[in-house]
C-alpha cells in the first residue's frame, strides 16, 4: 500500500493542525468515490479540490458525480478562503477513516 503523505499549510494550522484520511464512497451505490484529507474536526460538509487524493472519477467537471451518474455535490468556490470546492448534499457520501500503518 503506498503510503500517503498529508498536505502541511495555513489551511491545516487554521483548523488546529489535526488531520485524518478518509475514504469517500457514493451512498447509494457504495462505488469509491476518493481519499481526502480532512482537516479539522466537524463535519465533511466540503471536498476541497487540494485535498483530494486518488480519485476514480473526473474532478475537474463543474458537479461531483460518481460513474453511474448519481450526483453528490456541486462546484462552488469557497468564499471564506476563496478555495475550489465540492458543497456536499446531505447524506450523498459515506466516509471511512483510513488507518495508517
Amino acid at each position: 500500500m503506498k503510503k500517503t503523505l498529508f498536505k502541511n499549510d495555513k489551511y491545516k494550522k487554521t483548523r488546529g493542525g489535526y488531520s485524518r484520511l478518509l475514504n469517500i464512497s457514493c451512498e447509494k451505490c457504495r462505488e469509491h468515490i476518493c481519499n481526502y484529507q480532512k482537516d479539522g474536526p466537524g463535519n465533511l460538509r466540503r471536498l476541497y479540490r487540494d485535498r483530494i487524493s486518488n480519485p476514480k472519477i473526473s474532478v475537474s467537471g463543474k458537479n461531483l458525480t460518481c460513474s453511474r451518474g448519481h450526483l453528490l455535490g456541486v462546484g462552488i468556490i469557497y468564499d471564506k478562503e476563496k478555495r475550489p470546492a465540492f458543497r456536499l448534499f446531505v447524506d450523498s457520501v459515506t466516509k471511512k477513516i483510513i488507518r495508517s500503518v
